[in-house]
């Protein structure tokens, strides 16, 4: 039995539209179902967060497997750099990793080394996993991918980070950065508003932009965040998350069920 070459990276092909930014969002309820809901949604990829919620690498292994049948990129946002869960979840067939915290050229580059194979990385090969088909799809094809489609996303969420946004986007295998600004301004003692964060992180868009890396934002759910994020330089987005979108809708149908009264 022999599979057919993976298909291109949906992330990869979402950010070379024309006519606007990628957008994403959150994944982080445990449901399979809430995977699908985001993919018949229309969204270009789905970043499953293992770090700010109670999802299991097997929760996240199945939200992988509706993603890529649905056909929205899953992206898994894991915890802190470990080699054994980044291996688990890209032969699990995610399209990517991103990291939270990544502050350092040599976190960057320690980050790359585990998502790549050698003699680019340290990743092991694990070829009947899901990411290869099961062993149907050939070796060369399963290592292909691994080295030229997935994709390393770090996330820049301190004020160090923000100054040393370009040389981290240089760094082999890193494939776009994403700004944490809740956590920049936080770490900072400020807020996402104050006129030093907005500074820390224009440079840092300015620069990445300038290393030819694509960078992105987590934003809400309305076009006016949207044109925000484009307007700041942002080839990417995260238009809210499951949990909130399901939230907010179901708050918005209350309140227009309460607006009937009897009589």
């Amino acid at each position: 039995m022999s599979a057919l070459p993976r298909p291109a990276s949906l992330f990869k092909a979402a950010l070379e539209r024309a006519d606007g930014p990628a957008i994403g969002t959150w994944v982080k309820i445990p449901a399979m179902e809430s995977m699908e809901l985001v993919a018949l949604a229309g969204f270009d990829f789905a970043v499953i967060d293992l770090e700010h919620s109670a999802m299991s690498i097997e929760s996240a292994y199945r939200q992988i497997g509706v993603a890529l049948f649905a056909g929205v990129s899953p992206i898994v946002r894991i915890p802190s750099l470990d080699s054994g869960v980044v291996q688990r979840v890209l032969d699990a067939g995610a399209e990517g990793i991103m990291l939270p915290h990544v502050d350092t050229v040599a976190e960057a580059k320690a980050a790359a080394a585990a998502v790549r194979f050698p003699p680019r990385g340290t990743r092991g090969v694990g070829s009947t996993s899901r990411a290869g088909a099961w062993g149907a799809l050939p070796r060369e094809e399963y290592l292909r991918y691994g080295q030229e489609e997935v994709v390393l996303i770090a996330q820049i969420e301190s004020a160090a980070a923000a100054r040393a946004a370009g040389a981290i986007a240089s760094v082999d295998g890193v494939d776009a950065l994403l700004i944490g600004a809740a956590d920049l301004s936080t770490s900072e003692g400020r807020t996402e508003d104050d006129p030093e964060v907005v500074a820390l992180i224009a440079g840092a868009i300015r620069d990445c932009r300038a290393a030819g890396v694509p960078i992105g934002n987590a934003g809400g759910a309305s076009a006016a965040s949207v044109q925000a994020a484009v307007d700041a330089g942002y080839l990417f987005t995260m238009m809210s998350n499951d949990a909130s979108l399901l939230g907010s809708a179901a708050a918005a149908a209350v309140r227009a069920g309460r607006t009937v009264t009897y009589g």
